[in-house]
């Protein structure tokens, strides 16, 4: 373990006419990392000067166990996820994982030295509790004067993001702000701007030309069904029980890297008479959501602050348990969503919902009444010092 006099030599106090911001996530395909898109393209837009290098700070500082850990993660998550549930925030784990917490944070020092000698950030953002933890503990230790910021993308903080060291949080709801709290956090550092979401999600669009684009009749219902990045969740199920509906609709698939999904929706929609649109990758999706009449989904942090921002009802499906059934409770107590658990039955409860007018208006009014769509914008302004807009609430 380096001394403090060495790492204090090694990292040089950062020149006050030059702004480096260091955003720290984990995984690559992940809600973490499109966070730290959203504040990077906000801090440039504010200041076209600043640095703003951004890094999986799991899988920098240590590759092999990030490899190892995110395979357990998701065969756990696939097969087994009443085990997720039980390890999720649960006080007699979190208690009996501080050894290996502190490992993990100590063993990365020497690392953390090296990024920090390379890029000099004087603030430094992590989107994901680990890096949060483990540059808190650097911090710590070391003495440095760095600003640190730790950025909640779902919708309650679970007990790994309170770390002496993190001079601000940001979480997306009130509620979030008081469970913090209790936590030991301290009021005044808790910021409600919400999960910072890209820009073009902010931004009305028409429809009409959107739909035209993209050949779609806005007098069907359009149903837009995400399973995250990873493509993951009963899509199958789903597709199969919509084309058993009555009633005409247009279906909308993203299948982000589950190539396996991909080729199966292309076959089936070969036999079936609605009409069905496959993405692998969709670059436009404020686009499809503007258009979709609502949206089915796994809650993950990042989709459910894009539908929001787009006023758009959720049908759940498939939460993973911990976080998205915290973010499920979230949008079931304000109206915003349904959570459908027999997937061979969403096509009937779609159809019931789609002939609900004032139900759908409702709860698109929820959407909107409970999104925080400028969180990017709120955050960059933080790091830049610039004064809280007016609108903000606490």
């Amino acid at each position: 373990m380096l001394s403090k006099q060495e790492v204090k030599k090694t990292i040089p106090k950062t020149p006050t006419d030059r702004r480096t911001v260091l955003l720290m996530y984990i995984s690559k395909v992940s809600g973490h990392r499109q966070a730290t898109v959203a504040i990077q393209k906000s801090l440039r837009q504010l200041n076209p000067t600043i640095q703003t290098p951004s890094i999986n700070g799991f899988g920098y500082t240590f590759p092999l166990s990030e490899k190892i850990i995110n395979k357990a993660y998701m065969g756990v998550i696939k097969r087994t996820p009443k085990i997720w549930d039980y390890l999720y925030d649960n006080p007699k784990v979190f208690k009996r994982s501080q050894s290996i917490k502190n490992f993990f944070n100590k063993s990365s020092h020497k690392k953390l030295t090296k990024l920090f000698v390379r890029f000099q950030p004087d603030t430094v953002v992590c989107t994901q509790a680990f890096p949060c933890g483990m540059v808190a503990d650097y911090k710590r230790t070391y003495h440095l004067d760095i600003k640190l910021i730790g950025v909640l993308t779902d919708f309650e903080p679970h007990s790994y993001w309170a770390n002496e060291g993190v001079d601000y949080y940001i979480v997306p709801t009130l509620e979030a702000k008081e469970r913090l709290i209790s936590k030991g956090v301290a009021p005044e550092a808790i910021k409600v701007y919400g999960i910072p979401i890209r820009y073009e999600f902010t931004q009305k669009l028409d429809k009409k030309i959107i739909a035209e684009r993209l050949s779609l009749d806005l007098k069907t219902p359009i149903i837009l069904i995400m399973g995250g990045g990873q493509g993951l969740g009963p899509i199958r199920d789903v597709v199969k029980s919509l084309s058993g509906v009555s009633m005409p609709l247009q279906i909308m698939v993203i299948t982000g890297i589950n190539r396996k999904l991909t080729k199966w929706l292309n076959e089936f929609r070969e036999k079936t008479e609605k009409s069905i649109i496959v993405y692998e990758y969709a670059y436009n999706v404020n686009e499809l959501m503007e258009v979709a009449t609502l949206i089915v989904t796994k809650p993950g942090g990042m989709t459910t602050s894009e539908a929001l921002a787009k006023g758009l009802p959720m049908v759940i499906i498939n939460p993973i348990p911990g976080q998205e059934m915290r973010n499920t409770d979230f949008l079931l107590k304000h109206g915003i969503a349904v959570h459908v658990h027999d997937t061979s039955q969403i096509g009937e409860e779609i159809e019931i919902l789609l002939k609900s007018h004032e139900r759908l208006a409702a709860m698109s009014r929820s959407a909107y009444e409970n999104s925080r769509p400028y969180a990017a914008f709120d955050i960059a302004r933080l790091i830049l010092n610039y004064p809280e807009r007016e609108t903000i609430t606490y």
